[in-house]
């Protein structure tokens, strides 16, 4: 009889990407993040604008179809709300602002810490997708604590187990925005070699 390893065949299950983004993280109890306390109210309430405006997509999609004027009117109050909650994060002192390194996927990501953290550790997340600010404060359980070799510090893999759907499509939207990007880029590059 083989083994098989689970967790191994879990982190295939999403398309990964190599990317740069803002991140701060704070261990809480349980995939709950009323204890994930981060200071700024700003952030916390760009994250769920970008949630709710996710949930609300297909309603201004049926709107749209029914009245072009209401859908467009709707769409520009939507980004009007979007544009004063970036500025009031941008302005939050608190806001993560040093890019990392991260593998990136809609089922979890791994980063640099200096820190151990022990698998089975929920951690708050609060993210910043670059180079449009899409801020999220998401729960994630680590999965893995590897020593950096050669190095100091730890890789850390944590999983998304507790995402929203809102929230999941929205990295899955970065994901795809990112890897469409990464293609344009080496078509360009090849048409120049």
């Amino acid at each position: 009889m083989q083994l098989i390893d689970e967790s191994n065949q879990d982190k295939r299950d999403f398309y990964r990407i190599e990317d740069q983004l803002a991140l701060d993280y704070r261990v809480i109890n349980g995939p709950d993040l009323a204890d994930a306390h981060f200071g700024s109210s700003q952030f916390q309430m760009l994250s769920e604008l970008q949630v709710l405006e996710q949930e609300s997509q297909h309603l201004l999609r049926q709107i749209s179809e029914r009245d072009r004027s209401l859908g467009g009117y709707l769409k520009i109050m939507n980004k009007r709300i979007e544009l004063i909650a970036r500025t009031l994060v941008s302005q939050a002192t608190d806001t993560p602002t040093c890019k990392l390194s991260v593998t990136l996927s809609e089922g979890g990501m791994s980063f640099a810490a200096a820190e151990r953290l022990d698998p089975e550790t929920w951690l708050a997340l609060r993210i910043v997708l670059m180079p449009t600010p899409l801020g999220l404060v998401v729960p994630a359980r680590v999965l893995r604590c590897d020593p950096v070799p050669n190095g100091e510090g730890w890789t850390i893999g944590v999983s998304f187990e507790a995402l929203s759907d809102p929230e999941r499509q929205l990295l899955a939207k970065h994901i795809l925005q990112k890897q469409a990007q990464e293609i344009r880029a080496a078509k360009t590059e090849r048409t120049h070699t």
